[in-house]
């Protein structure tokens, strides 16, 4: 064997030993996808406009504060749109001190300034920052909910040209109810000061402040699992954001039943403690996603920790701790679709896609074998390379297996096979034409190689547009493809020459080559 040949033979080699490393064992390598082991499919739109809201009436609360602050009379200041604030009944002296409060905190939003009104709208290239960093910030909230549950290679992603919608895979899921529930709460913790109430309707709470509730008042219905039906009227400010929570985990109340403990950090602590000192004896309300969960009186000074008190079972406590700690929501989610696949039906998939792939297989190989004789066999050792290079580099980026990824291993075995039949068949002409094995192997696999690059190219091209715009099965199809190109572009060109070389490269009589 010449040295060229040897460091040919020895790459191969080195190539199917590291194959074979990466995928062994298959097994916890390889990861099925959703139609193959069951489990649940679910698209969810962000509803941006909530969270801009949110962000509105901060804006909103922060006008107020700088107003009074800077002793500017007005009537209301209240949010029009999602992205629109409004000021009534300001006075013209107080103008020029308006406009220099809104040129030096109110940067990004644009205003005008006339008689007793003043307009804000939010400047569009903030509504859409805003918009973005929602959908990133649901994306890492729902990821962060789905690693603490403890979900198996799960798919979260964004989809859809807009960018405000999430795809959801979750194989292996038993209990789909309960993972929506963990999904979409919103987990917004908040503590209000209990104003008035509880009253039996909203109407009863109204009707208290003459069918008009002042600015600084809201109404919150409680949650009927909790307390007893019904609604309290709340200041509006929270006493302690939602961000300055530092943990919670399960806890006890004084009779042993379960409850949620939680903590703040460094800042929402020495609040919470000024607000507790201040308003010993008055009733406070804990506020999860905008219904009241418990109403207790302040007895003492509280500082860092706390707890939730309930009608909670353990499962319920151990879900609200999960999605306290993984973090709020920024904005509510809607079910755009949902699917959920049975294992069963998983299994029977895994059954006849496998079918589906060694009957193609077989039947490739008794092809080439029956219709090219010996050289057969080189198209099927480099056919077999070609998938074991394929699921070797899956297994490396622990790639997920699906029933439209193994159809593109089907069409990579036969786009494979085709360049081997285009390059036999070249062979075929130049030993036709009089010259030797080794000549009429060289000219073969020359002359072919710039057809069969120009189709695999074309197809990766294909898979790549696939892959960028298709969705969670698509997109594994367009990796399979991929891979499964790129093995059979080295398994074709260069194993099967190398294949070529070994058995009849020396030979000088046509006869000796079987083609």
């Amino acid at each position: 064997m010449d040295k060229s040949l040897t460091w040919k033979v020895g790459l191969i080699v080195a190539v199917i030993a590291l194959s074979i490393f990466m995928l062994y064992p298959p097994k916890d390598k390889i990861n099925l996808g959703l139609d193959l082991k069951g489990g649940m499919h679910l698209v969810m739109e962000v509803v941006t406009d909530e969270a801009l809201a949110i962000q509105t009436d901060m804006s909103a609360t922060q006008l107020r504060g700088l107003f009074k602050d800077g002793s500017i009379a007005y009537e209301k200041v209240v949010r029009k749109d999602f992205n629109k604030i409004e000021v009534t009944g300001t006075l013209l002296d107080d103008e020029r001190k308006i406009k220099d409060i809104l040129d030096d905190d109110f940067r990004d939003w644009a205003y005008t300034v006339g008689g007793n009104l003043v307009a804000l709208t939010l400047r569009p290239n903030i509504e859409k920052q805003l918009r973005d960093q929602s959908v990133d910030q649901a994306l890492e909230t729902i990821r962060n909910r789905i690693d603490e549950f403890g979900v198996a290679e799960p798919t979260i992603q964004k989809e859809g040209l807009a960018g405000d919608k999430i795809l959801i895979e979750l194989p292996g899921i038993d209990n789909p109810e309960r993972v929506k529930g963990l999904i979409k709460s919103t987990a917004m913790l908040e503590f209000h000061l209990v104003v008035g109430g509880p009253f039996l309707t909203e109407e009863a709470a109204l009707k208290e402040y003459n069918g008009q509730l002042p600015d600084d008042l809201e109404i919150f219905k409680t949650n009927p699992r909790r307390l007893d039906k019904g609604f309290y009227v709340l200041k509006a400010a929270t006493v302690v954001p939602g961000k300055d929570l530092k943990s919670a985990r399960r806890a006890q109340d004084e009779y042993g039943a379960p409850a949620v403990g939680f903590s703040f950090n460094s800042q929402g602590a020495a609040q919470f403690e000024r607000f507790t000192a201040a308003n010993i004896g008055k009733p406070l309300s804990i506020v999860l996603d905008d219904r009241i969960e418990s109403v207790a009186t302040i007895q003492d000074v509280i500082s860092a920790d706390g707890i939730i008190k309930g009608r909670f079972t353990v499962d319920e406590v151990d879900d609200l701790v999960l999605v306290l700690r993984s973090g709020a929501l920024p904005a509510p989610l809607k079910y755009i679709e949902e699917r959920t696949i049975g294992p069963s039906l998983g299994a029977d998939s895994i059954r006849k896609g496998l079918a589906a792939a060694l009957g193609g297989l077989v039947l490739v190989v008794l092809f080439m074998l029956v219709y090219y004789r010996a050289a057969g066999i080189n198209s099927v050792l480099a056919l077999l390379l070609n998938m074991l290079i394929l699921m070797g580099i899956m297994a490396y980026f622990h790639a997920t297996l699906s029933l439209p990824g193994i159809a593109g291993i089907i069409l990579s075995i036969g786009m494979a096979v085709d360049a081997n039949v285009l390059i036999f068949e070249r062979i075929r002409e130049e030993l036709a034409a009089g010259k030797s094995p080794k000549s009429a192997i060289d000219a073969g696999f020359k002359k072919a190689f710039w057809t069969i690059f120009d189709a695999n190219l074309t197809t990766v091209i294909s898979a790549v547009f696939l892959f960028q715009f298709g969705t969670g099965p698509i997109k594994g199809f367009a990796v399979t493809l991929i891979i499964g190109i790129v093995a059979s572009m080295f398994t074709a060109i260069f194993v099967s020459r190398v294949i070529f070389e070994l058995t009849y490269g020396r030979r000088k009589k046509l006869a000796q080559i079987s083609i």
